[in-house]
């Protein structure tokens, strides 16, 4: 046997550096992913032999693409697309798009790799990938913003499918963007299939969407704390982002007991003492979404409220926590600083926003510490169920949906404690929640051979 086949840790990432130069989201990812999955794979000779781990850090294809159109003052703009196309040994590639700015493809590998752990946590039969653009819907017209969308699918249609990738919404892409895409798509291929989830449910569409990924976070938060025999009941919350996953995770949060005390976007953070109530969380819907304000303005509606410019919420005191926003927005310092004003709870509603840092220092505390792939996986968990909807020719009402998305979520919580229980009463729901979403990944690999 080669000697290559048994590389170590060290030797394992300084390979992953080095075919992937400068993509330093990516590597961070897998490093985080690969740290424990070595320990679990040590005395398991066929990972070793087929090389699964290296095969799941390398994605079965990268797409770029260009991406023209036309603005409201007819200048022609280029933006740069890209579809990352992760693995799909378990099904269908399937994640969402993303346009922002700061989209390159570092950045779209590591959610795609993320995603194929935490769709095969769900249960459900769901490949990893992820997509976007450079494109900024912030300031556009509602014309530009069809026009991209259109331009964008023009080309990525080639790549998708219902049964070959399945993409969904993401930062920069809401209801109004699949519908633009999903029109186009129907246009270009003369076919109306479930090739987009995050759809109208005119058009397909499933009831419950928008909440779930921030209910689910909720819910897994409150799982975790059931192991403590607490919950949410009087707990405060520190919440990060003000968008569809922030605004739904402490509605849910509301509605279980707790206190929501801090929003967030990219200028700043308010902090309500009185608790940002539904009221007030219909209020920030309304701006952020119709007038496309931003939270600063909160304050001005609100008065017992204080708007800090250029700062995250982490230092407000608070029971549990729950980043909203996006990646590494949660570093090493916010991290010792939650802990320090005694945060019991953490539970990730975005993609990888705690740096690795911040993630050793949870650990260290060994407080309840959600990762993203394992408490956000609410938003894809109910895109699978759109998928089913989809192919059956069929809606499901809502109460059948929130239940489904209970009990997945509590599966997912079930399958981290398998594997993340430490002997000790700490459960290391970030090692749990790799090892269960790898072995489901990788026994689907060993079944095929090489390929």
């Amino acid at each position: 046997m080669a000697d290559s086949e048994h590389v170590d840790l060290d030797e394992f990432i300084a390979g992953v550096k080095r075919r992937n130069p400068g993509q330093p989201e990516f590597v961070q990812a897998v490093t985080e992913v690969a740290q424990d999955i070595f320990e679990f794979i040590a005395d398991k000779e066929e990972y070793h032999r087929w090389q699964i781990l290296r095969r799941i850090s390398e994605p079965d294809r990268v797409v770029s693409f260009r991406v023209c159109w036309e603005d409201d003052n007819h200048n022609i703009r280029v933006q740069r697309g890209f579809r990352i196309q992760n693995n799909n040994a378990i099904g269908p590639y399937k994640g969402g798009i993303r346009f922002h700015p700061s989209v390159n493809e570092s950045i779209l590998k590591f959610l795609a790799f993320e995603q194929t752990f935490k769709n095969a946590l769900t249960g459900l039969p769901m490949g990893g990938g992820k997509g976007g653009a450079t494109f900024n819907p912030k300031g556009k017209s509602d014309g530009e913003i069809m026009r991209f969308c259109q331009s964008f699918m023009t080309e990525l249609f080639r790549h998708i499918g219902a049964n070959i990738d399945v993409p969904a919404g993401d930062i920069g892409v809401g209801a109004r963007e699949i519908g633009y895409m999903f029109g186009q798509y129907k246009r270009i291929t003369n076919s109306f299939e479930g090739v987009l989830t995050g759809k109208g449910l005119e058009y397909g569409g499933s009831l419950i969407r928008p909440e779930a990924t921030g209910y689910g976070a909720v819910y897994f938060l409150e799982n975790m704390l059931r192991t403590r025999g607490q919950g949410l009941e009087g707990k405060s919350a520190a919440i990060s982002g003000s968008g569809n996953v922030a605004t739904h995770a402490a509605e849910k949060i509301n509605q279980l007991g707790g206190k929501v005390l801090t929003l967030s976007d990219s200028e700043g953070f308010i902090h309500d003492p009185d608790g940002i109530t539904q009221e007030k969380i219909d209020w920030v819907k309304s701006h952020k979404t119709r007038r496309r304000g931003r939270i600063s303005d909160y304050v001005d509606e609100y008065k017992g409220a204080t708007f800090h410019r250029g700062e995250r919420p982490w230092g407000v005191t608070c029971d549990v926590a729950l980043p909203c926003a996006t990646q590494n927005e949660l570093l090493g310092a916010d991290a010792r600083l939650l802990v320090a004003n005694g945060c019991i709870a953490v539970s990730e509603g975005a993609n990888m926003p705690t740096d690795l840092d911040g993630v050793h220092v949870f650990k260290e505390a060994r407080i309840l510490y959600a990762p993203g792939k394992a408490s956000n996986a609410g938003g894809v968990a109910v895109s699978g169920l759109e998928m089913s909807q989809n192919s059956a020719r069929l809606s499901w009402k809502e109460a059948e949906l929130q239940q489904l998305l209970k009990d997945i979520m509590a599966g997912i919580h079930t399958r981290c404690l398998e594997y993340g229980q430490q002997g000790d009463g700490y459960i290391d729901y970030v090692k749990g929640a790799n090892i269960a979403g790898f072995k489901k990944v990788a026994d689907a690999m060993l079944a095929f051979g090489v390929v």
